[in-house]
């Protein structure tokens, strides 16, 4: 009788304990704006780590940086890395802007850079930028055939 009575308190306070725990109600990550997927922050620097487009065996990680290096300057650049040496390795950079209550990020600037016979590219760049923007570094990467992108949050730039 005993056992039983322990197994019955025990069975409640675990049904007890699993209403509570659901009953938590779930907050949001941030209080920041977001557009097309990409946060509107006043951090520092924000990095965006890739996600794989299509099957392979050869993208091993990539990402993307943007940073605030004072007003009206930003930090912009990706780096991806391959599982081994492969034909080629490539990074492409495009930084995108916008305002906060834009319904999408413009163009701003782009390059790219690759190298052959290798496992890794890296491509970055000072820039000097307008203030007043948010602004997000997306990144197309590519090890042989692999192909992964990665974007950044849109970090506030002031104006100098």
């Amino acid at each position: 009788m005993k056992k039983k009575m322990v197994s019955v308190c025990c069975s409640l306070l675990l049904v007890l304990s699993m209403l509570l725990i659901s009953a938590n109600n779930a907050q949001a990550a941030s209080d920041d704006p977001i557009l097309d997927g990409s946060y509107l922050t006043h951090d520092e620097e924000s990095v965006g780590y890739a996600t794989t487009l299509t099957r392979g065996e050869d993208l091993l990680a990539s990402y993307s940086k943007c940073a605030r290096l004072g007003p009206g300057k930003i930090f912009a650049g990706g780096t991806t890395i391959a599982t081994r040496e492969v034909s080629y390795v490539r990074v492409s950079v495009i930084v995108e802007r916008a305002k906060e209550g834009d319904t999408s990020w413009t163009y701003y600037d782009n390059w790219y850079k690759e190298n052959e016979n290798a496992d890794r590219v890296s491509s970055n760049r000072t820039l000097e930028v307008e203030g007043g923007y948010y602004y997000r570094v997306r990144c197309v990467h590519s090890a042989h055939y692999d192909v992964g992108e990665s974007f950044t949050n849109g970090v506030y730039i002031e104006k100098p």
